[in-house]
C-alpha cells in the first residue's frame, strides 16, 4: 500500500504511545487499552490494511492529548498480530515501517486521525559515513557487555550485516539510555547525524563506567574481600566522599533545629549531650540511627507552641449550627463546655465522651467542636489495640522503638493545644495479660495529663492544654476507671425528619460539590429524599444514606453526558431507575378494624416502628405459644400479660373456661428480625382480651408502655421515634404511659399536630381507647 522510499502524505488513525520510545525495526508489543486507540486499530484493521500511525506522548501523564503533546515524528507501522486480554485491552504486535513527520491533528473522535508526510533517507557523505560506521561497530563490539540490554542481538546482527540505517535504529533502540534520550533518534533522519550521536552516546556511558570502576577500586583497597557486610558499607563511604558529604554537615543542622525548637531547657540539655554522642558514633553503627531518630523525634514533638482560641462564643455557636442539624441537647452540652473554656481560659476539668451508634455524627462533632475553637484537629483510633506501648510508645532499647499513639498526635498536630479525638475508646482489646485502657487513665485525667511520660521521649510532657474528646458505640466495653474520668453525652439515632433535613441541607450538596457537578444540574425533591430515607435506608445514622446520594449523582453525570442534558430531575416516579427497587417498607395500618390484631409501637437502633402483634386461641392443653423471634424480656411481658387477663377476665367479660381448655397463641409478624423489650406489654395485653372477648380493635390506635401484674402501664424509652413512626405509618391515635407525659416535648410539631396522644396510668384506660364495643 506504501512505498518506503518515496515521499508521500496520507491521513491514519493513531495510536498514542505512553513512556516508551520505539524505532523502526524494533519489536514493538504495544497494550492498548484507551478507547480511541481501540476505535484507531479498529479502524486499521477494517479499511487501512492494517496500517496505523505510532505516535508519541512526550508526558505520559497525560490520558488525553492534544496535538502539540505529541512528538513531531511518529512511525508508519502495520499490525502484525493482536491478541485480547481478560481486561479488556489488546496486546498488538506493530511492525514499524518508516519514520513520518506530523503534518496536524484531523480529527479526535472516534479516534485520532493525523495528517503526515513521510520522511526519506537522502544521499549523504558516503566517506564520512564509513568511517563512521567503523568507529561505531568498533566501540559497539568493544563495550557491548555494558551498552546494550541485549548485546548477542546487537553483535549477531553485526556479524549477519545490516545496512548503516537499520544498524543505527536497533543500537539507539537497544542502548541503556533514557526514553527521553532516545526521542533525539526518532527526530533525526540522517544517518551520519546518527552515527555522530550514537558515539557521543557510548562515550558518556564509557565515562560513567570509568568513574563507578574508580570508586569500586578504591573501595577493594580499603576493604577486606572476605568481609561482605564490611564491603557495602565501605563502598557507600567512598560514593559519599566522592559527592562531598559527611556527617558533620548532619550534626551541623540537628544543632542549628535543636536551638531553633520550642523545647523546655531540661529537654535542650539532653537533646545536646544525645547529638554530643551521636557526633562521636559511627556513621555505619545501627545506634547512630537510633540516636538520629530520637533527636528528630525531640525536634519535631510541639513543645510550646499554641494557636490562639476563638474568643466570641457567638461565633462558635455559629460554626456548631452551621455543620450539625438536630442534636440540640448535645449542641447545648458543648456550647456550655465551650462557654466555660473561653470565661476561665483554662480547659475544663471533664472530658467529653461521645457515646451512640455508628454514623450518629460523633466524629463531625469533635471536628467542629475544633473548628469552633480555631484549634488543630487529631485523631486516632483505638480499635482493635492491645499493647500499653501502642499509646505510652517503646523503651529506646527496642529495636524500631518509635513514640506512642499520643506523642505521634501531637507530632501530626503540630501545636500542643489541639483538639485530640480518641475514636473507638471502647474497642480497646484487654486480656490477662495486656490492659492499655490503664495507660489511658494518665491520659485522660486533668489532674495528671500535665506531666505524661512516653517510654521512647522518656521526658515529661504537657498535655493539659489538649482538649481530649473519646467517641464510643458501646459505653459497657469501656472500663469503669475510665468511664469515670468522663463526661458522657449520648447520641441518639437519627429521626426520618432529622434526616431528611441533614439530606437537604448537607449531604445532596456535598456529594454534588465532591464529584465536581454544578448544583443547578442536579435537583432532587424532597418526596425524593423522603422515600430513599424510608425505602432505601435503616440505620441509625446517615452514613448509607450519603452513599445512596453519591451513587445518584454518579449516575445523574453518565446521564448529563450520554444523553447531552443540561440538568437531572430525580423524583419519586424515577428515583428507582437510580437505586433499583426499595429494599426496606414501613408497615401501614390495617384495612380493617379486627379481632386480635393490635399496632404496637417498637424502637430500633435504626429509629422507630410499628408492630403488629397477633393473638388467637384454639382446642389445647392450657398452654401458652409465643412466636416472632421473641427476646427473654418480651416473653416475660406476654407471661405477665396473660396472667393479667387471667385474674380479671370476668371484669373484662371473658369466659374463665376458655383458659382451662384452650391454648393461646401469640405471634409477631417478621419473625427474622429479633424483638425484645418490656414496652410491648400493654400490645400485648389489648391483643389478648381482644381475641378472648371478641372485641376488635382500631386499626387507627397504636401503643406502647410495659405492664405489670396489678394492670399498672410503666414508662418506657424512644418515645420520640416511635411516635414518629406512629405518624408515617398512618395512624391517628397513639396510647403512651403518663409517666411519659414530660417526654412528649421532644416529640416533633408537625408529629404532635398529626397524632392524638393518650396518657394512661392503668390497662383499663387502654382497653377503653383500642377497643370497639
Amino acid at each position: 500500500m506504501y512505498e518506503i522510499n518515496k515521499v508521500f502524505t496520507d491521513s491514519l488513525p493513531v495510536v498514542p504511545v505512553r513512556g516508551v520510545i520505539f524505532l523502526p525495526g524494533s519489536d514493538v508489543r504495544v497494550e492498548v487499552g484507551r478507547d480511541f486507540s481501540k476505535n484507531a486499530i479498529y479502524e486499521a484493521e477494517n479499511n487501512r490494511d492494517g496500517h496505523v500511525l505510532l505516535v508519541f506522548q512526550e508526558n505520559p501523564e497525560i490520558q488525553d492529548p492534544e496535538f502539540d503533546d505529541l512528538v513531531e515524528v511518529g512511525l508508519l507501522a502495520r499490525i502484525s498480530v493482536k491478541i485480547k486480554l481478560p481486561n479488556g485491552n489488546y496486546k498488538i504486535k506493530f511492525e514499524p515501517l518508516m519514520r513520518v513527520h506530523l503534518n496536524d491533528l484531523i480529527a479526535r473522535e472516534p479516534y485520532y486521525l493525523i495528517d503526515f508526510t513521510s520522511m526519506v533517507l537522502r544521499p549523504e557523505n558516503i566517506e564520512e559515513e564509513q568511517v563512521l560506521l567503523k568507529m561505531v561497530s568498533k566501540e559497539a563490539i568493544e563495550n557491548a557487555s555494558f551498552l546494550f540490554r541485549d548485546s548477542k542481538k546487537i553483535l549477531d546482527a553485526m556479524h549477519q550485516g545490516i545496512t548503516s540505517d537499520k544498524l543505527c535504529d536497533l543500537i539507539a533502540s537497544d542502548m541503556r539510555i533514557s526514553e527521553t534520550e532516545r526521542i533525539k533518534y526518532l527526530r533525526t533522519i540522517s544517518i551520519n547525524t546518527r552515527l555522530q550521536m550514537i558515539l557521543e552516546d557510548i562515550q558518556k556511558e564509557k565515562n560513567l563506567q570509568t568513574i563507578e570502576s574508580k570508586i569500586n577500586e578504591s573501595v577493594r583497597k580499603s576493604a577486606d574481600q572476605n568481609q561482605k557486610e564490611y564491603y557495602l558499607r565501605e563502598k557507600m563511604r567512598a560514593i559519599q566522599e566522592e559527592l562531598g558529604d559527611s556527617k558533620q554537615d548532619d550534626a551541623s543542622k540537628l544543632l542549628q533545629q535543636i536551638e531553633e525548637s520550642d523545647m523546655p531547657d531540661h529537654v535542650r540539655t539532653k537533646a545536646l549531650k544525645e547529638l554530643k554522642r551521636y557526633e562521636y558514633l559511627s556513621a555505619n553503627s545501627s545506634e547512630s540511627n537510633v540516636v538520629r531518630t530520637y533527636l528528630e523525634t525531640l525536634i519535631s514533638i510541639p513543645w510550646q507552641k499554641q494557636t490562639e482560641d476563638e474568643k466570641d462564643i457567638n461565633i462558635a455557636i455559629e460554626k456548631l449550627e452551621s455543620s450539625h442539624y438536630g442534636l440540640e441537647k448535645v449542641k447545648e452540652r458543648i456550647i456550655e463546655y465551650l462557654s466555660v473554656k473561653m470565661l476561665t481560659g483554662k480547659n475544663p476539668q471533664t472530658i467529653l465522651c461521645l457515646s451512640g451508634p455508628p454514623g450518629v455524627g460523633k466524629t463531625s462533632l469533635a471536628k467542629s467542636i475544633a473548628n469552633a475553637l480555631n484549634r488543630e484537629f487529631v485523631k486516632t483510633s483505638l480499635g482493635g489495640v492491645h499493647d500499653e506501648a501502642e499509646i505510652r510508645g517503646h523503651r529506646r532499647t527496642y529495636v524500631g522503638a518509635l513514640p506512642g499513639r499520643i506523642i505521634n498526635g501531637m507530632i501530626k498536630a503540630k501545636v500542643s493545644n489541639p483538639v485530640f479525638l480518641i475514636d473507638e475508646i471502647d474497642k480497646l482489646v484487654m486480656n490477662e495479660r495486656n490492659d492499655p485502657s490503664a495507660s489511658l487513665l494518665e491520659v485522660l485525667d486533668p489532674e495528671q495529663n500535665q506531666f505524661f511520660s512516653d517510654h521512647y521521649v522518656e521526658e515529661d510532657y504537657d498535655l493539659s492544654k489538649v482538649i481530649f474528646i473519646a467517641t464510643a458505640n458501646y459505653l459497657e466495653n469501656v472500663p469503669a476507671p475510665l468511664r469515670d474520668r468522663m463526661e458522657i453525652i449520648e447520641l441518639s439515632s437519627y429521626t426520618e425528619i432529622e434526616k431528611f433535613y441533614i439530606a437537604k441541607k448537607f449531604l445532596v450538596s456535598k456529594q454534588i460539590k465532591s464529584h465536581g457537578l454544578e448544583e443547578n444540574r442536579l435537583i432532587v425533591t424532597d418526596e425524593a429524599i423522603r422515600l430513599m430515607i424510608k425505602e432505601y435506608t435503616r440505620e441509625a445514622g446517615v452514613r448509607q444514606l450519603e452513599r445512596l446520594f453519591g451513587s445518584i449523582v454518579r449516575k445523574a453525570i453518565k446521564e448529563i453526558l450520554v444523553n447531552k442534558l443540561d440538568k437531572v430531575e430525580i423524583t419519586p416516579e424515577n428515583l428507582h431507575n437510580y437505586l433499583g427497587k426499595p429494599i426496606f417498607h414501613n408497615n401501614k395500618i390495617q384495612k380493617e378494624d379486627m379481632v386480635g390484631i393490635v399496632t404496637g409501637l417498637a424502637f430500633t437502633m435504626a429509629g422507630g416502628d410499628t408492630l403488629d402483634v397477633e393473638a388467637t386461641y384454639y382446642e389445647g392443653k392450657n398452654q401458652l405459644v409465643l412466636t416472632g423471634n421473641l427476646g427473654n424480656v418480651m416473653k416475660e411481658s406476654a407471661m405477665a400479660a396473660l396472667s393479667y387477663v387471667r385474674t380479671n377476665a370476668d371484669t373484662l367479660g371473658i369466659d374463665q373456661s376458655i383458659f382451662e381448655k384452650a391454648d393461646i397463641h401469640i405471634h409477631v409478624p417478621e419473625g427474622a428480625i429479633p424483638k425484645d423489650g418490656p414496652s410491648a406489654g400493654v400490645t400485648l395485653t389489648t391483643a389478648l382480651v381482644s381475641v378472648l372477648s371478641g372485641k376488635k380493635v382500631s386499626r387507627f390506635v397504636g401503643m406502647t408502655g410495659e405492664i405489670t401484674l396489678k394492670g399498672r402501664v410503666l414508662p418506657i424509652g424512644g418515645l420520640k421515634e416511635k411516635s414518629i413512626a406512629a405518624a408515617r405509618s398512618g395512624l391517628t391515635t397513639i396510647v403512651i404511659p403518663k409517666g411519659n407525659e414530660k417526654d412528649v416535648d421532644d416529640i416533633p410539631r408537625e408529629v404532635k399536630d398529626a397524632l392524638q396522644i393518650h396518657y394512661a396510668e392503668t390497662i383499663d384506660e387502654v382497653l377503653k381507647i383500642a377497643l370497639i364495643a
